[in-house]
């Protein structure tokens, strides 16, 4: 672990905030100068360490990004200085791997660094950005030359239209041919998380479990008188207080033993109406955080006790099992080299073998919510997804392992979903949640 980060990440466990509710305690959250340096550091280690071996691993000896200000390519944001926003004017990113031995060449076309890119545009040698680009090219003569062009991923074709034509039109020709897609790359630098960033998602899911189990609570909720959409507004405006951001509106909905109540699966196309929160119900939450540039993705159930009640009652519990068993099996499957399609399949033949009626929808998580890498199915698609699905499973990957279990509840006389979603991690030793995952329904109030 990096100097500087060690400490850091011990402040944000030891330093504690009362949120005010006497079950919930928050670790203390980096000001934003903190957060700044977190960043910077991170992304110098991913350049000096991870953009290395990527390259290598895909064959790539250059790698060019080029954004204009306001329109950034979705990786060239990813790596920005903390202290940058956005892109200014056309900022070109070159990195140019001379092979094992050697550092990576980080270059800016540019009068200015950009955060560890050195400045490499002389504008009294050459006064079109365009030409000092074709003299870093020529005097490093790489092979294959990455830009980010797909058909696949939307986060990996970054490169406009207009800029690419532009692009074409100043290399010689001669140089064309060695020109290639960045998709693989691109997804491999997206989906690849380090060792440092590793420590913090723990800090970060963790933060994101806190704020899911406040809602869900007597402090936010009470019966007869709180609607879901309260609950909703509550999160959007807990995050902003906490200083934390979110890259989605919250979902707070109900299953209850009314027959009219909606069945979620018809209805994941729209939000769900408002409804008052009543004793009986079983309550849905989806909800997620961005917090030093990476992203949580988190679904959770709590019951409201009916008067006399002090406990779930045991259908619920039993169903609830049912989804765990699902995540675990599911999880089981996790094999690198492995498309998500086939571990979609293999997932759903073991739920079917094992009479659980699952749907399985789960996708990467990292710098962005919906995170390039292999999908795992979708909701509304359970039979693998041509492209995004047949990536394969590498190591060092973080995904939302998200899904649903259809179980009968007989004193409801319907079907309850129980729909889970809890953020993991993937590497050489298997599978694991980064925070744990929720095992058992909250209970309102607690008890």
């Amino acid at each position: 672990m990096n100097r500087f980060l060690l400490p850091l990440f011990l402040i944000c466990f030891l330093g504690q905030v009362s949120s005010g509710f006497a079950q919930i305690t928050y670790p203390l959250i980096l000001e934003e100068r903190d957060r700044a340096r977190v960043i910077n550091e991170i992304l110098e280690d991913r350049f000096n360490n991870l953009l290395p071996l990527l390259m290598r691993r895909e064959g790539i000896d250059m790698w060019i990004l080029i954004s204009r200000e306001y329109n950034e390519d979705p990786v060239m944001k990813t790596m920005l200085p903390a202290e940058w926003l956005s892109a200014r004017r056309r900022t070109v990113m070159v990195f140019y791997d001379n092979g094992p031995g050697t550092a990576l060449e980080k270059i800016a076309i540019a009068r200015y660094d950009v955060g560890l890119l050195k400045a490499a545009w002389d504008v009294n040698v050459y006064p079109d950005q365009w030409e000092a680009l074709v003299e870093v090219i020529k005097t490093r003569n790489p092979k294959k030359i990455a830009v980010n062009t797909s058909q696949t991923y939307a986060l990996a074709d970054g490169l406009t239209h207009t800029e690419y034509e532009q692009l074409m039109k100043k290399i010689p020709e001669t140089w064309h041919s060695r020109m290639v897609s960045g998709e693989k790359l691109s997804v491999a630098w997206l989906e690849t998380r380090s060792e440092n960033e590793m420590v913090l998602y723990e800090h970060i899911a963790h933060l994101s479990h806190l704020i899911v189990q406040e809602g869900l609570s007597e402090k936010v909720i009470q019966p007869g008188v709180t609607t879901t959409e309260d609950v909703v507004w509550w999160y959007r405006q807990r995050v902003r207080e906490l200083g934390l951001d979110t890259w989605f509106h919250p979902t707070v909905d109900i299953q209850r033993a009314d027959p009219d109540n909606f069945d979620h699966l018809r209805t994941f196309s729209k939000r769900p109406d408002k409804q008052v929160i009543l004793p009986g119900d079983l309550l849905h939450v989806d909800f997620g955080i961005t917090y030093l540039r990476l992203n949580t993705d988190m679904q959770q159930h709590a019951y409201v006790l009916r008067p006399g009640e002090k406990e779930v009652p045991p259908s619920l519990k039993a169903a609830f099992r049912q989804g765990n068993r699902l995540q675990d099996i599911l999880v089981s499957k996790f094999v690198q080299g492995k498309s998500g399609n086939q571990v979609l399949a293999e997932a759903l033949t073991q739920a079917r073998a094992e009479n659980i009626e699952g749907t399985i929808y789960t996708h990467p998580i990292g710098f962005h919510g919906h995170a390039a890498g292999p999908t795992i199915g979708l909701w509304d698609n359970q039979k693998g997804v041509p492209g995004q699905g047949d990536y394969p499973l590498f190591y060092n990957t973080a995904y939302s392992i998200e899904l649903n279990a259809a179980v009968f509840i007989p004193e409801w006389n319907k079907t309850v979903r129980i729909m889970l979603e809890e953020d993991g991690y993937f590497n050489e030793t298997g599978f694991r949640f980064i925070d744990g995952r929720q095992e058992a329904i909250y209970v309102i109030p607690r008890q």
